[in-house]
């Protein structure tokens, strides 16, 4: 028989995950999607909890916390209950600070992971997303060309969180033919000649308050040891493993939307108790009461199938079907969930004076967008 009990570090982890969210995010998720901002002092707060540092081993300065993509679907479904666009925010360091840690050389972990162990909050961030239609990671357009001692990368991404205020990219190309193997991640310092930032954050539907930016790439020209993984003077291949990573950051983003759909279940399930017509409760009727129970079914299923699949990523073994299924199915599911969280609340769930509406654009925006976290 399968099962799964989260630790008694796991439990803690999550529980201050959960109150964070629910006393910090969920307050701050309305006026931070009407500005289209992330408030500074919201991310220090999260820095604070170690909520990214704390999996960084002690001798870089970090928590010390086991790397355990298990407690990041715990903590990510949290987040993604407070905010799901904060929430990403909160946890976009560790797009960039967990590959270093899971892939670098030790050269890479001692010069970068002490950026994250600091007391305030520390940008940075990854690119992966392209602009083609049905962009995927193994056809990417983005390439990086092999010289005598020195990497040469052309290309451009699209929709890269906090690239306003990342001091480092881990930006991800394609060194040969196209598919997952022939993936490296090179690190790009903010202020590296041939970088182009924004000039303008992108324009979404959801997920306002994380800008996200376009990064274009004229011949960056990088050293050696500027891709992950691999130590220019070892003779080995790269450590990095781009399945690896796609596998993590799909697993990440279904953790998120299972927590914003277990939000718009619990808010549908209460206002449908409260809310009255033709002389009873909208909750007993037959249609409304199917569709609580389908929605509350659903999120149960998107959990389960997330769990399985961080718990492959955290075993080492190959955890992309897991991944991939979790990812395709709550995209479907999740979507499906929020319209009829909107649908249940009726006028109420298209205006602004409710958090539906915001929960439906940030789901819609969550299927859609890559990268949002890791596992």
């Amino acid at each position: 028989m399968i099962s799964f009990e989260p630790t008694s570090d796991q439990i803690m982890i999550r529980d201050l995950a959960k109150k964070f969210a629910e006393s910090e995010l969920r307050e701050q998720a309305r006026p931070s999607d009407e500005s289209s901002t992330t408030p500074q002092g919201l991310l220090d707060a999260s820095w604070q909890l170690g909520l990214v540092n704390g999996a960084l081993p002690e001798a870089y300065g970090g928590g010390g916390f086991d790397r355990s993509p298990t407690t990041s679907a715990l903590v990510l479904e949290e987040l993604g209950y407070g905010c799901v666009s904060l929430g990403a925010a909160v946890m976009t360091p560790s797009l960039f600070a967990l590959p270093v840690l899971d892939f670098g050389t030790e050269a890479q972990k001692e010069r970068l992971l002490p950026l994250f162990c600091g007391e305030h909050h520390h940008a940075a961030s990854l690119a992966l997303q392209e602009s083609h239609f049905s962009f995927d990671p193994a056809t990417m357009k983005t390439t990086a060309q092999r010289n005598a001692d020195s990497w040469s990368i052309r290309g451009e991404k699209r929709m890269v969180p906090m690239g306003d205020r990342a001091s480092h990219f881990l930006v991800v190309a394609r060194v040969g033919d196209a598919g997952l193997g022939n993936l490296a991640a090179f690190i790009i310092a903010r202020d590296t000649p041939g970088l182009t930032i924004g000039p303008e954050a992108e324009k979404t539907l959801g997920f306002q308050s994380l800008t996200r930016t376009t990064l274009r790439f004229d011949g960056v020209n990088l050293p050696i040891d500027a891709q992950l993984g691999l130590d220019p003077y070892g003779g080995a291949p790269s450590r990095f493993d781009g399945a690896r990573l796609i596998n993590s950051l799909r697993i990440g983003g279904a953790a998120l939307a299972v927590g914003v759909c277990r939000a718009v279940t619990e808010f549908a399930i209460d206002y449908a108790k409260q809310r009255v017509a033709f002389g009873s409760p909208i909750a007993q009727k037959q249609t409304i009461a199917f569709m609580l129970a389908e929605m509350y079914s659903e999120v149960e299923t998107m959990r389960w199938l997330v769990w399985k699949a961080a718990s492959q990523l955290e075993q080492e073994v190959d955890a992309t079907r897991a991944a991939t299924l979790a990812d395709s199915y709550v995209s479907r599911k999740a979507m499906r969930i929020a319209d009829n969280g909107v649908q249940i609340l009726g006028g109420h769930g298209y205006i602004r004076d409710y958090p539906m509406e915001m929960w439906f654009r940030n789901t819609r925006a969550l299927t859609v967008l890559e990268a949002t976290a890791a596992a």
